[in-house]
């Protein structure tokens, strides 16, 4: 059986990924995916055209949160697989960064659990960015706009990444 989190260097399939989502499960009526890809330009307000990311996380850790957000994920929505795909390393413009995607019998829950997903790990998996430009290279903080949209689902900046390792703590990691 294939994980439900992965971090890696390399490049991913978005047809292979969903395919083994979907594989030998019937019951699967819609799937919901992102794929995060690295701009050429910082959307917050940061100076100059970027050349290159590089991102960084806690091995162990990282896989953990994003293991209990999945759980998190699976209790509040019909979902049923999920799947998160996180690169690190240093990438350039037009490279993946992440894939979030997710199986439902249903189209809403799929939307709503990717979307889900994907405000959690924009705002509290323990990965860093670092973004270089022209001026030099600087680490990239989570905006108010993205911790705005994770307290939609009724989550508090901050408190995830410790709730959701303390999570991690007491649930399986197999996939479901």
């Amino acid at each position: 059986m294939q994980p439900r989190v992965s971090i890696q260097t390399q490049d991913f399939d978005l047809g292979a990924e969903v395919a083994a989502l979907r594989a030998g499960d019937p019951a699967v009526g819609a799937v919901a995916s992102f794929i995060g890809t690295v701009r050429d330009r910082n959307g917050g307000g940061g100076a100059g055209d970027i050349s290159a990311m590089e991102l960084e996380h806690y091995p162990g850790m990282t896989e953990k949160c994003i293991e209990a957000m999945i759980e998190q994920a699976l209790q509040r929505f019909d979902l049923r697989a999920a799947r998160v795909v996180h690169r690190v390393g240093l990438l350039q413009p037009g490279d993946q960064i992440v894939l979030v995607a997710v199986s439902s019998a249903h189209r809403g829950a799929a939307f709503q659990a990717c979307e889900f997903l994907m405000d959690y790990l924009k705002t509290q998996a323990p990965f860093w960015k670092k973004e270089t430009t022209a001026q030099g290279a600087r680490w990239v903080d989570a905006r108010v706009a993205d911790d705005a949209a994770l307290a939609r689902w009724g989550i508090v900046a901050g408190n995830a990444v410790a709730d959701a390792a303390a999570r991690a703590e007491t649930a399986p990691v197999a996939g479901r």
